[in-house]
């Protein structure tokens, strides 16, 4: 699935890119965010995230933060729309004027749904009980990956480059307010991961892990760093881009109309 996924996006992007003119940039942070994307779900790197603790840290850093934060850079839509055989675009557009599918979005981008959702799914999947049953069940397992990075792209997509899928109009503020909002929590899970004083997750003892040398408890350490301080910094990159692309030109604008 993770293949036939990606090589449909990277079809239609090619296809896209070819019908239109595209910055360098947009196209550097697409490939580079769909090609990270793919080395942690399906390569030796999924293997390795399966049988050490910190690693599967790195791999969902990926698939809920830096893999879909750079898709969003990317404005990849409407070069995807472009791309797509014309019953695709048709599909996409009954399917975005569909009422309950409209209605569901409206939900799901309400400002403290979205920061709800972002923060709960990272803490609902570390609760030691279901984390160990997602990483023994290939499905669940499954599911864990595909729910994290569908709602990353949702949360980006809605306080990086909010656009017709959303239909949200959210302020600037808000959307750096949103942003600010899912610190805390990550900042508290880590440390909580990180303080533990015994091993919150054995099922990495149990199936035997993948570097030796490193016990339990420092891989939980090293896991919880990631979480604690890398989340966090996805989200000081995100403010600082919505500033610069959002809130400098209003001031410049303003400064403009004064002088």
């Amino acid at each position: 699935m993770v293949v036939a996924a990606t090589g449909i996006a990277a079809i239609f992007y090619s296809r896209g890119c070819a019908r239109s003119k595209l910055q360098l940039r947009q196209k550097l942070c697409f490939w580079t965010g769909l090609v990270l994307l793919y080395l942690v779900s399906h390569t030796q790197f999924d293997y390795y995230s399966e049988h050490q603790f910190f690693i599967h840290r790195l791999q969902h850093l990926v698939l809920h933060h830096l893999g879909p934060f750079l898709i969003v850079l990317s404005s990849p839509l409407p070069i995807l729309l472009i791309g797509m055989p014309e019953k695709g675009r048709q599909f996409c557009r009954l399917a975005a004027q569909w009422s309950p599918l409209r209605y569901l979005a409206h939900i799901l981008c309400n400002p403290i749904v979205a920061v709800a959702l972002f923060s709960g799914l990272i803490g609902f999947w570390l609760l030691p009980s279901i984390h160990f049953t997602a990483m023994i069940d290939w499905r669940l397992y499954r599911l864990m990956n595909w729910s994290m990075f569908i709602n990353g792209l949702m949360f980006w997509g809605l306080v990086l480059n909010p656009g017709p899928v959303s239909s949200a109009h959210l302020s600037p503020g808000t959307r750096i307010a949103m942003m600010f909002a899912v610190v805390p929590p990550q900042i508290v899970l880590g440390a909580m991961i990180f303080f533990a004083s015994r091993e919150l997750y054995p099922v990495y003892t149990i199936c035997g892990r993948a570097i030796g040398g490193l016990s339990a408890i420092g891989d939980q350490q090293v896991g919880g760093i990631i979480l604690w301080i890398h989340g966090a910094m996805m989200s000081v990159a995100g403010i600082l881009i919505v500033v610069r692309k959002e809130l400098m030109p209003q001031k410049l604008s303003a400064k403009r109309q004064t002088s």
